[in-house]
């Protein structure tokens, strides 16, 4: 979502780094275009005027004029500052109060709040609660039928709401049964309109009074950019929500709405939706995607997204692999399933602090969902010396595998291309001495911190001292 205001926030402080000793003049050169860049990703005017005016503040700071390295003191200032728009420390759910814990999404139709609250449901259950889905819109066709279908999905139960059911007594009942059945978590999916209408908020404000709902998130679709922002502050002010779900933030959208939804609001993300899939909602960190914005990556999501799907003696394993250079095809082959699972290799790679330039060269790297099939059957059709080593590929043995899994020379051209661009790759993580380039930790993953070469220089100079 953020990459055209990475690009442009990177080329702004390389500029600056560029500079021995910053100025009045080449800092408010410097805000000038980070101003820019802001009100291009859509940010709130008034939102951008109050953060470049509070860095240009600091810039200007002694810390940062007497600093050695003004450059990188400018950045450690915007990074700052930009964890702080997007809400500060990280607010999840309030789970303090006694079971059940009721949850009641809230927005216009559209935004994806009958998917945020199957979402939501699965990340309760991951939490070890039973939750109980409420569809309580009645108004849009089939809104009922999708929750019910989200929860023959997840294996949990929903209430037999019908169309016929007043929206208010819908949600009483519900969390009366709730009670009665001991379930520990209730989710009231509300009806949206296709803008703001009288008859809706008052309905909500019903179903808030009569429940007394713990959570009330407004879900906004990110890709609408300053219209989820103002619609927010309407259901704000009319329900005092307590947090934010955005959803397609994998999308192409600027930005502006994650970045100025916290200020106008004063109420936090909560979390984002990054997919279509009912796991892919994740907890909203701000250190984190601040992180990401100025390209400094997000190690620490993706260790958690390796986690969930890799134990600790595997992990193991992958790195000895990834150390002895003898990465080949069937490791490929895993390593991509775990990859579509996980999302992007070039999402992925923005994670990975430094690796930037290789995520360029990644970017024509595919792997679709029917590519994967491909994948799989050419594999499967190569002998066990060709899969350990396909340096050994010859024109009539890419014809032989095309032949045996019903595909083409190019196809197969392109996986053995995939699989020596990955390797490249790993080489670039891993020296030609087996030793690590970047810090690894007990998931294999790179962690940020010194490479190989710069820790070799920092002990050249302790000899030198």
């Amino acid at each position: 979502m953020f990459d055209s205001l990475s690009e442009r926030l990177n080329s702004v402080f390389k500029k600056l780094k560029g500079h021995g000793r910053l100025d009045e003049q080449n800092i408010q050169a410097g805000m000038r275009e980070v101003r820019l860049a802001l009100l291009e990703a859509d940010v709130n005017y008034k939102v951008v005027k109050d953060f470049t005016q509070r860095v240009k503040e600091r810039a200007l700071g002694q810390e940062v004029l007497k600093s050695l390295t003004p450059g990188q003191q400018v950045v450690k200032i915007v990074k700052e500052e930009l964890e702080e728009l997007l809400g500060g420390e990280q607010q999840g759910l309030d789970l303090k109060a006694k079971p059940p814990v009721v949850i009641m999404m809230v927005g216009l139709q559209g935004s994806g709040k009958t998917t945020s609250a199957g979402k939501l449901a699965l990340h309760l259950k991951g939490l070890k609660y039973s939750p109980y889905l409420v569809p309580a819109d009645v108004y849009r066709p089939a809104a009922i039928d999708q929750l019910h279908k989200l929860a023959g999905d997840l294996n949990m139960p929903a209430y037999p709401s019908t169309s016929s059911d007043n929206p208010v007594d819908i949600c009483m009942r519900a969390l009366e049964e709730a009670r009665q059945k001991a379930y520990t978590a209730v989710i009231f999916d509300t009806a949206g309109r296709l803008h703001i209408d009288e008859t809706l908020m008052q309905e909500l404000v019903s179903i808030k009074e009569k429940c007394s709902p713990h959570e009330i998130l407004f879900v906004a679709d990110a890709m609408t950019g300053q219209d989820a922002v103002t619609v927010a502050q309407r259901f704000n002010d009319l329900l005092d929500i307590t947090g934010v779900v955005l959803t397609k933030m994998e999308g192409d959208a600027r930005g502006g709405a994650a970045l100025s939804i916290k200020s106008i609001t004063n109420k936090p993300i909560k979390f984002v939706g990054t997919g279509e899939k009912l796991t892919d909602l994740e907890v909203f960190h701000p250190d984190r995607v601040a992180s990401r914005i100025l390209g400094m990556g997000d190690v620490l999501t993706l260790i958690e997204k390796a986690q969930e799907d890799m134990d600790q003696d595997e992990a193991r394993a992958m790195q000895e692999k990834f150390q002895k250079s003898k990465f080949d095809l069937d490791d490929f082959r895993k390593q991509m399933g775990r990859l579509k699972k996980m999302g992007s290799i070039e999402g992925l790679l923005k994670m990975i602090p430094g690796m930037g330039k290789m995520r360029d060269k990644l970017k024509n790297v595919q792997m679709p969902e029917k590519e994967m099939g491909k994948m799989d059957a050419m594999i499967n059709s190569m002998t066990r010396q060709e899969r350990s080593n396909p340096k050994i590929f010859n024109a009539s043995r890419k014809q032989r595998v095309a032949r045996g899994s019903g595909t083409t020379v190019q196809d197969v051209n392109q996986l053995l291309t995939n699989f020596d661009q990955m390797q490249k790759m790993m080489k670039k993580m891993v020296g030609k001495d087996g030793q690590p380039q970047l810090d690894m930790n007990s998931q294999g993953m790179p962690v940020p911190g010194r490479t190989k070469t710069k820790r070799k220089k920092v002990k050249r100079r302790k000899k030198k001292k």
